[in-house]
């Protein structure tokens, strides 16, 4: 078990799913261009939705690159973190636009599986993750994820509790 190593996962998988809050927090609406532009997928569905914007991705890549060094890995890992997260956050949105979900919705696993388990699994071989480490990492990120949601909710942060 690489306890460190997850535990490092963990805070650069909260910097890159917090910035966006923060920067939605302190911009508002301003700089927040929809990342899919508008378009619709074949079904009449947005592609992946309004919230998720270009500022939000970028600064989450942004935040988490910047993150790394300072708790002792390399910038790279930190994109590559980052850009796996904001990756598995669009396939999840991708996902519930199929299922006529509407934007910030709840998706119970949905919305922690792919955001966490992507970048564990493209971080594995700079942090010499195992399977096991994975799947603990994942569980940690899922049950942090729904207490966090509540608190940032309350911290007014987040638009909904979840």
């Amino acid at each position: 078990m690489h306890g460190l190593a997850i535990l490092q996962m963990m805070v650069l998988l909260a910097l890159a799913n917090g910035a966006p809050l923060i920067a939605k927090k302190i911009c508002g609406s301003r700089f927040a261009f929809p990342l899919d532009f508008g378009i619709t997928f074949f079904d009449g569905r947005p592609l992946f939705g309004p919230s998720k914007t270009l500022r939000g991705v970028g600064l989450a890549v942004l935040a988490a690159t910047a993150g790394a060094p300072l708790i002792g890995l390399d910038p790279a890992t930190g994109a590559i973190a980052g850009s796996a997260a904001m990756a598995g956050d669009l396939l999840s949105s991708f996902f519930k636009r199929r299922l006529n979900l509407p934007p910030s919705s709840k998706a119970l696993g949905l919305d922690q599986i792919p955001e966490s388990i992507f970048p564990m699994l493209a971080c594995r071989h700079a942090l010499s993750l195992t399977a096991a480490d994975i799947a603990l990492g994942v569980g940690l990120f899922f049950a942090g994820e729904l207490v966090l949601s509540r608190l940032l909710f309350h911290a007014k942060l987040r638009d909904e509790p979840y």
